[in-house]
C-alpha cells in the first residue's frame, strides 16, 4: 500500500490517477515536513488572520478568498484558511487551489476522507458557513428523528438509495432467551461471507456494519443491559442472513434492545459512512529486513473483523497533540505455512509489514511502541474484487518495496483457491539485495508451486548480483509480462510509490493491456 502522508488533500481519486497518468507527490522544501507543520500549529501564531475570532462565512465571502496568498476552503460546513498550509501540503499548492474559495468536500472525499482535517487544520479554522454549502451532508438520514427513521426495524423510504430499492434494503429483528440476545439482519443479498460483517461491542455499545457492494447497513445502539465479553456471528451465506449472538451478563428480561444512536438502521454509500476505529494491542514486533518490521496487532475480544484480500486499514496515532493517520495493507504471518491450519490466522490478529523511515514521524512513533501498547485501527477499505483473480488465467504482480504487502494475501488466495490460474508471477523491484522482503519465503514458494515464479529486479545492485537490474520500464515489462497463450485472460496488479505505479500503468498501456486487465493499489 502506498504510504500517503496524512496531510495530503484534496487529490484525484485512485481511478483518476491511474486513468490520467496521475501526479506524484510534490517535493517539499526543507522545514516543511509534517512535524514542522505540527510545530507551527503549536507555536501560537495566528494562522487564520482573524486574531482568534470565529466568524460566519457566506458563500460570497468564501468565493473572495481564492488566491494562493489568500485561500479559504470549506469542508463539511467548516471554513479553513489554508494559506499557511500551502507549502506543507505533500500534493502541492495546485491541488489545494482546485478547491480555493469553494466547498472542497467532494474533492477531499475522493481520496482522503480518512484524513482528520479537523485535527490537522484546527488552528486554521475561520468559522462555519452561514448556511449549508452545496455538498450533501455525510448522512442525510441522521437529521431525521429516530421515530421517523425506523418502523419495526425497517429503514424508512427517505433513508434508502432510491425508494425503488426498498425490497432490497436490509432490515433487522431481535429475540432473547434466558441467557442470550440474538440480533438477526436480513441483508436480502446472496453470497454473504464473514469478511462483509464487522461487529464491535464495547461498554454496552454495539456497532454492527454489513457491507453490501458499495453500500453499508449499520446497527448502532447503546444496549439496554450489559453483555459478556465476546459474541458469536453466524452467517447463512445463501440466503444472506446474519446473526449476532450476545451473551447476557445477568439473566434478566430485556424490554428493548437498546437506545438507537443517530446512524442506527441506516443504509448508505460506504464513502458517506465515517471511518470507525477500535484500539488494538501490539503483541509482537519482529525484524524483516534492516529497515522493515512485522507488527502483530490483536483485535479486541469483542470485535469481529476480517480484512479482505486487497484491502487496507488506517492506523491512527496522536503525535504532539495532533491525530495522524496512515494506510497499511494487512498481510499473512508467513507465505510458506499452511494458512488454513494456522491458529494465529484466526481473525483475531492483524499483521502489518512496515518500513521504518529514519525521518518518518509516523513510523518512528510506531517503532517506539512497546509490547502491550495500543494503536487505533480502522475498518477495512478498498475496491479490489477477488472475482478479478477468479476469472484470470495469468496473474502478474508488480511490486516495489513495501508495495509488496497487498501481494501477500493475493498470492495466497491465487495459489490456494483459484484453480483456473496457469501462471502467477511476482516481479519485485528493490534498490539493493538486502531490501528484498521475505526473499527466502518467496523462493521456497516458487519451488513448492510450479505455477509461481518470482523475479527480483534491483536498481542499485552490487557487482556480484546475477539477477535483473534497472527500474520499471517498457523494455523490462515487455520481456517479463507475457500471456501464457495469445488470448489468455490476464490480470496485472501493481503497487509501489506513486511514480512507480504511474510509470508501470503507462508502460502496460503501451504494451496493449486494457484498463480492465490492470489494477493499481493506491490509498
Amino acid at each position: 500500500m502506498l504510504n500517503v502522508p496524512p496531510g495530503a488533500f484534496p487529490a484525484p481519486s485512485s481511478q483518476q490517477r491511474v486513468a490520467a497518468g496521475g501526479r506524484a507527490k510534490v517535493p517539499l522544501k526543507p522545514g516543511r515536513s509534517l512535524m514542522d507543520w505540527i510545530r507551527l500549529t503549536k507555536s501560537g501564531k495566528d494562522l487564520t488572520g482573524l486574531k482568534g475570532r470565529l466568524i460566519e462565512v457566506t458563500e460570497d465571502e468564501l468565493a473572495k478568498h481564492n488566491k494562493k496568498e489568500d485561500c479559504w476552503i470549506c469542508i463539511r460546513g467548516l471554513v479553513y484558511n489554508v494559506t499557511p498550509y500551502m507549502e506543507y501540503h505533500p500534493g502541492g499548492e495546485d491541488e489545494l487551489m482546485k478547491a480555493a474559495g469553494t466547498d472542497g468536500t467532494d474533492l477531499f472525499d475522493q481520496v482522503h476522507r480518512w484524513v482528520n482535517y479537523e485535527s490537522m487544520l484546527k488552528e486554521c479554522l475561520v468559522g462555519r458557513m452561514a448556511f449549508k454549502p452545496i455538498a450533501a451532508p455525510k448522512d442525510v438520514s441522521s437529521i431525521l428523528s429516530e421515530e421517523k427513521k425506523q418502523v419495526n426495524g425497517m429503514v424508512s423510504e427517505k433513508n434508502i438509495p432510491g425508494t425503488s430499492a426498498r425490497d432490497l434494503t436490509p432490515s433487522y429483528d431481535w429475540f432473547q432467551t434466558d441467557g442470550l440476545i440474538t440480533i438477526v439482519v436480513y441483508t436480502k443479498q446472496k453470497d454473504m461471507n464473514a469478511e462483509l460483517v464487522i461487529v464491535d461491542c464495547q461498554d454496552k455499545r454495539l456497532r454492527g456494519e454489513i457491507i453490501l457492494a458499495d453500500h453499508s447497513y449499520l446497527i448502532e445502539l447503546d444496549l439496554d443491559h450489559a453483555v459478556r465479553e465476546g459474541f458469536d456471528v453466524n452467517i447463512a451465506e445463501k440466503v444472506g442472513k446474519v446473526e449476532i449472538i450476545l451473551k447476557k451478563k445477568d439473566n434478566v428480561h430485556w424490554k428493548v434492545l437498546g437506545r438507537p444512536l443517530e446512524s442506527h438502521n441506516t443504509f448508505i454509500k460506504r464513502t458517506d459512512r465515517g471511518l470507525f476505529y477500535r484500539k488494538c494491542k501490539l503483541v509482537s514486533k519482529t525484524e524483516v529486513t534492516h529497515d522493515t518490521k512485522l507488527f502483530c496487532l490483536m483485535l479486541p475480544k469483542s470485535t469481529h473483523l476480517q480484512v479482505p484480500t486487497g484491502q487496507h486499514v488506517y492506523l491512527k496515532q496522536v503525535i504532539a497533540g495532533t491525530e495522524v493517520v496512515k494506510p497499511y495493507t494487512p498481510i499473512l504471518p508467513s507465505l510458506t505455512l499452511d494458512f488454513k491450519q494456522l491458529s494465529c490466522h484466526d481473525g483475531a490478529h492483524i499483521y502489518l509489514m512496515i518500513k521504518i523511515y529514519s525521518c518518518g514521524l509516523f513510523t518512528q512513533a510506531l517503532d517506539h511502541l512497546q509490547i502491550g501498547d495500543y494503536v487505533s485501527v480502522s475498518s477495512p477499505e478498498g475496491n479490489f474484487k477477488k472475482s478479478q483473480v477468479q476469472t484470470s488465467e495469468d496473474l502478474f504482480l508488480l511490486a516495489a518495496g513495501t508495495g509488496f504487502t497487498p501481494m501477500v494475501k493475493l498470492l495466497n488466495f491465487a495459489l490456494t483457491e483459484v484453480s483456473c490460474l496457469r501462471t502467477v508471477k511476482l516481479i519485485f523491484f528493490n534498490k539493493k539485495e538486502d531490501d528484498i522482503l521475505w526473499r527466502n519465503q518467496l523462493e521456497e514458494l516458487a519451488l513448492k508451486d510450479k505455477r509461481f515464479e518470482v523475479q527480483f529486479v534491483l536498481s542499485e545492485p552490487t557487482k556480484d548480483w546475477g539477477g535483473k537490474q534497472g527500474k520499471i520500464s517498457l523494455s523490462l515489462l515487455s520481456e517479463c509480462v507475457k500471456r501464457s497463450r495469445k488470448d489468455s485472460k490476464v490480470l496485472i496488479c501493481i503497487c509501489g510509490p506513486t511514480p512507480f505505479t504511474e510509470q508501470g500503468v503507462e508502460c502496460l498501456r503501451d504494451l496493449g493491456y486494457s484498463q480492465e486487465e490492470m489494477h493499481a493499489f493506491t490509498a
